[in-house]
């Protein structure tokens, strides 16, 4: 029986909606140029030494010492014992792969099966872990199959084990092992198993390993006992789900969170982090908090939070800003006007306090309330008595107050701009949250959120960024913020054409491109920023610039079309993969025309 023929994922995709279905060793290539290549992989590693910041795609890396990496190793098998150690590192491994293995799945959606299957072995390389060399491999998801043999060498883990604690009798290539679990897991949809069958730590000259569906095996019941937590305190106590999709969600280092789409926080980083443990602590509490930070940073999204995780969610949540009602109308804006009150109030009207009693009321801008309307919101905090303008009642409201401001509160109480009393009383417990410029990490994540959102909201399909335009959003200073990151990817996903990724011109119009640029991985791996800015999009035509360099004369199509694949050829050296890549072309495509303009 033959084996079963690789299929491109657009084709599969076509036919049965899902990704990836079947692909072996008999027919693949590495050499071959189907994406995602070594360069296509490689493209997506750059490096930001300005900033202390290494990434792959939308990844955060870190380049560190082996013999660190070993020294904790050490550690934790010393002070948990050889079994428990064993078993972090392999769940840490099969994090990372299947981190790894969604990052193909949605840079490469179209790419071939095989290609990104293996691209798994190109990654663990490229990080620095192990040169993996496939043997041979066979996987048809519609049978439920896998099995694949790979020779690992120049392990790391090995290295370092050895270093340790010299030649035994036991594999010691533990995160290998959880990587290639997690990576093959997460494309294959049900769990494969690999094992270790040869391993320097136990005196090869070589590791090998074999991996297979959890069926073929048999019993995996060990195998599984080092991908699930067990007794290890903490919250890794929940075991490895049998489904790998929530194994790779839970590897996602964010989501949104409560309140709706539109006011949802996204982040990863330890500055985000840090607010949103202090958030967590005081959100089920009544103290008043006062969000402090930048114009756009997301000020009023985290007061939504807070709100949707207190006592008081239930309840309505007002959001007034300050800075957008006139001085001399905040007041009946907050605590409501009586019929007759002034010159045009022809019905009483309830205001903020009274809408949001029972809730939470935010306040925003609150910097820029005048004197006068800071007594009377300080005496409504303190009483939790309001009056409306007009009226010759109390009325009693119960209503949880979050302030916010992107102005130094102190600073204006030192200039008497600000009374100090009633910053004490706002100022209970302080939240502040940085500027995106100070949260790097969280921007990829950001990106994400926002370019599916729009989408949707736009009814538009790009493929996601260009490697470049990751590079250019990273190294961006984001003068106004979450919001201008916002702002940036609605043009972008308006700009790009479906089906198409979108690029650096997509998102930048009369914004300033910073000089200094990522360094990324060039073709003989050493490390360069680009040798020139990202094209502008006020270009001239492409029908203009073709009759300039060919000195105005009337254009043949099939000549240029010519020119065009000899160049690319020559420029490839006769290499028609990478002439293919330049032109955007298949392999098969470019061979085919040049086939028919007698080029070949």
């Amino acid at each position: 029986m033959p084996k079963p023929s690789r299929v491109s994922l657009a084709e599969v995709a076509r036919q049965t909606g899902t990704m990836l279905r079947r692909g072996d060793s008999e027919h693949f290539n590495f050499d071959a140029g189907l994406p995602p290549t070594l360069a296509d992989l490689t493209e997506a590693l750059f490096f930001s030494p300005g900033d202390g910041r290494i990434w792959l795609n939308d990844q955060r890396m870190l380049l560190w010492h082996s013999s660190a990496m070993g020294h904790l190793r050490r550690e934790l098998i010393d002070t948990l014992g050889l079994e428990r150690a064993r078993g972090l590192l392999t769940r840490a491994g099969y994090v990372s792969g299947a981190r790894d293995a969604q990052l193909v799945r949605e840079r490469w959606p179209q790419g071939d099966a095989a290609s990104v299957f293996m691209a798994g072995t190109r990654l663990h390389a490229l990080e620095g872990v192990v040169k993996v060399t496939p043997i041979a491999f066979d996987f048809d998801i519609d049978r439920g199959t896998y099995e694949g043999e790979f020779l690992w060498e120049h392990s790391s883990e090995d290295d370092e084990h050895i270093t340790a604690y010299g030649l035994g009798t036991e594999p010691a290539c533990w995160s290998q092992l959880g990587y290639a679990t997690g990576y093959v897991t997460s494309l294959f949809g049900q769990l494969v198993v690999f094992r270790e069958v040869e391993c320097r730590s136990m005196g090869a000259s070589v590791c090998r390993v074999i991996g297979h569906h959890a069926a073929a095996w048999g019993d995996v019941s060990e195998d599984l006992l080092y991908l699930q937590a067990g007794t290890l305190p903490g919250p890794t106590q929940a075991p490895l789900p049998a489904d790998p999709a929530p194994v790779a969600a839970r590897a996602q280092p964010a989501a949104p969170v409560k309140g709706g789409e539109r006011h949802a926080i996204v982040g990863a980083s330890s500055a985000f982090n840090s607010a949103c443990h202090q958030l967590d602590r005081v959100a089920r509490t009544q103290a008043t908090v006062l969000f402090t930070g930048e114009s756009g940073v997301g000020k009023e999204a985290f007061a939504r939070r807070l709100h949707g995780l207190s006592p008081r969610a239930a309840k309505p949540f007002v959001a007034v800003n300050c800075a957008a009602i006139p001085d001399t109308l905040i007041e009946s804006e907050l605590f409501g006007v009586e019929r007759g009150a002034f010159t045009g109030a022809s019905v009483s009207r309830a205001g903020r306090f009274e809408r949001a009693d029972g809730g939470t009321l935010f306040l925003d801008e609150i910097g820029t309330l005048s004197l006068v309307s800071q007594g009377k919101l300080l005496r409504a905090l303190q009483e939790g008595e309001i009056e409306r303008v007009g009226g010759t009642r109390t009325l009693q409201v119960d209503v949880r107050v979050v302030a916010a401001t992107n102005v130094d509160l102190q600073a204006q109480v030192r200039e008497g701009r600000f009374r100090e009393d009633l910053f004490f009383r706002l100022n209970v417990f302080p939240i502040h949250l940085p500027p995106l410029r100070e949260r790097r990490d969280d921007v990829p994540l950001l990106m994400n959120h926002f370019l599916h959102r729009e989408a949707r909201r736009h009814g538009r399909q790009p493929t996601g960024f260009t490697a470049r335009a990751v590079r250019a959003m990273l190294h961006y200073p984001f003068p106004g913020n979450i919001r201008e990151l916002q702002n940036l990817i609605e043009r972008g996903v308006i700009s790009a054409e479906d089906g198409a990724a979108i690029d650096v011109a997509h998102l930048f119009r009369r914004e300033q491109l910073p000089d200094e640029a990522l360094l990324a991985i060039g073709a003989h791996g050493t490390l360069a920023a680009p040798a020139s800015k990202p094209e502008s999009p006020a270009m001239p035509s492409l029908l203009q610039h073709l009759q300039a360099g060919l000195g105005g004369r009337a254009l043949a199509l099939a000549e240029i079309e010519q020119r065009l694949l000899r160049e690319a050829l020559d420029e490839a050296q006769g290499n028609v993969a990478a002439a293919a890549r330049r032109l955007g072309l298949t392999r098969a495509q470019l061979a085919y025309r040049l086939k028919q303009a007698g080029a070949s």
